[in-house]
């Protein structure tokens, strides 16, 4: 999609919306018609999609879904980033999606029809919408604001509608998984890890071995090649405690377990091979509705507040602006990017190094006050193989912000044609009560970006 746009925004074909309506330099009521429609959508648009979301949640699910789209209507509204909300429904809700992008065409179409001109240099947000009403070239821009109750009320009666129509599994009418006991005796068994319990738990989800082609993971998630994904089961793969499922084809899937993946594919691996069975025999996990450790916040009201430093120089961008839709829809946890300029990647906390993983494109460390972070240098860098990377320090060594960790040769990740942008990401955000990042802006490893307040 922003492809596509940039062949209207920009200087590709020769239309170059943006740019003229920056320098001033198109036709009044014309230049612009390419942006103005994106204004209804995200202020009020997709906030009203997130209210009919809420409004279709299972009561005993209501304070979480409430959560989720309040924080991701404000942000489509003010910013005009509307990653959060979208990720929250375009892989398990698809028709949601298609019924998006329709009305947003006809926002597009109808603005530019009336000539109503606006535009922007971030995104369609109030804060682009205000400056946008100064500039010489804006027609009407406050009738936009009218269009735009209009297509609140489209999107609130769409989504309501698609959603009661077809059941779909927004954030919060997803099905209650419980495992029958004779399920989960053959399942899990008390002497098991929590890996083996996860992976059995997954391995059953999946369709077993008659189902898998082809078995790998990255820092984050499993990838796996399957015969036919419709075979999942992908509430139980949920339920065995994966954030989230995206499947991507018939026969290709990701399922996304965090920062102790590997674990997780061992495990699976061990039980592929027949070294371990598929079902345990040794007795009952009398948690099994909860297959994976749940580390619980404790009582204690006191906040301990983190400083995180650069990890690279560069420029330091938001984490909902990267170009990997698990990442930039926080799905493993919230935190900043950079996008850098020179090899050296530090640590951006005190802490000890928890974790390298074997392609040397991520690592994990771990404060003190048991914030768990997780450094991925570059998108899709797994498949470098290592090659352009070199380790600096040890697993277990104690590091300080801003201590070297990684060497990357930033300019062979980005000839291998990957995105070299570098997350930095707290994993266990059960623990955590705000996070702070500073606004985009140039950046020398090791500077304070932001701060995170845990319990």
């Amino acid at each position: 999609m922003r492809s596509l746009n940039a062949v209207f925004w920009f200087n590709v074909a020769g239309i170059n919306d943006m740019g003229k309506w920056l320098a001033g330099t198109g036709v009044k009521g014309v230049t612009g018609m390419y942006m103005a429609g994106f204004f209804p959508v995200m202020m009020f648009g997709l906030p009203a999609g997130a209210y009919a979301i809420y409004r279709n949640a299972k009561p005993q699910n209501k304070k979480k879904t409430g959560s989720l789209m309040l924080a991701g209507a404000f942000a489509s509204f003010f910013t005009g980033v509307s990653e959060p909300l979208e990720f929250s429904f375009m892989f398990v809700a698809w028709p949601l999606y298609v019924l998006h992008a329709i009305f947003t065409g006809l926002s597009l179409a109808f603005a530019a029809a009336m000539h109503w001109t606006a535009g922007f240099s971030f995104s369609a947000g109030f804060v682009d919408f205000l400056l946008s009403t100064r500039m010489p070239l804006a027609h009407l821009p406050l009738m936009l604001l009218v269009q735009g109750i209009v297509m609140a009320g489209i999107y609130y009666f769409g989504f309501d509608f698609a959603i009661k129509r077809f059941d779909l599994k927004t954030p919060g009418r997803e099905d209650d998984v419980a495992l029958a006991d004779d399920d989960a005796i053959d399942v899990v068994s008390t002497t098991d890890d929590k890996y083996l319990r996860q992976g059995r738990r997954i391995w059953a989800a999946i369709g077993g071995k008659d189902n898998i082609q082809q078995m790998g993971n990255c820092t984050t998630r499993l990838r796996w090649k399957l015969n036919d994904t419709g075979k999942i089961d992908q509430p139980a793969i949920k339920a065995a405690g994966v954030p989230a499922v995206n499947v991507l084809d018939k026969h290709n899937v990701q399922i996304i377990v965090g920062t102790e993946v590997q674990f997780v594919e061992d495990a699976l691996e061990s039980i592929y091979r027949g070294e371990v069975p598929a079902v345990a025999t040794t007795g009952v996990d009398e948690t099994a509705g909860n297959a994976v450790d749940v580390l619980t916040p404790t009582d204690d009201a006191e906040t301990t507040t983190t400083t995180f430093a650069a990890v690279a120089t560069g420029r330091l961008v938001k984490l909902s602006d990267v170009a990997d839709d698990t990442f930039a829809g926080k799905v493993l946890g919230d935190g900043y990017a950079v996008e850098p300029s020179a090899n050296t990647i530090v640590s951006p906390v005190a802490g000890k190094l928890t974790m390298v993983f074997p392609t040397k494109h991520a690592f994990g460390v771990t404060t003190a006050s048991g914030l768990e972070i997780l450094v991925h240098v570059g998108i899709n860098t797994v498949e470098l193989d290592g090659k352009p990377f070199e380790v600096l320090a040890t697993v277990g060594d104690e590091l300080t912000a801003g201590q070297p960790v990684l060497d990357a040769d930033i300019q062979a990740i980005r000839d291998a044609g990957k995105h070299a942008t570098t997350m930095v990401v707290v994993t266990n955000m059960d623990h955590v009560a705000d996070v702070q990042v500073d606004a985009v802006k140039n950046v020398d490893a090791g500077d304070d970006v932001a701060a995170v307040k845990s319990h």
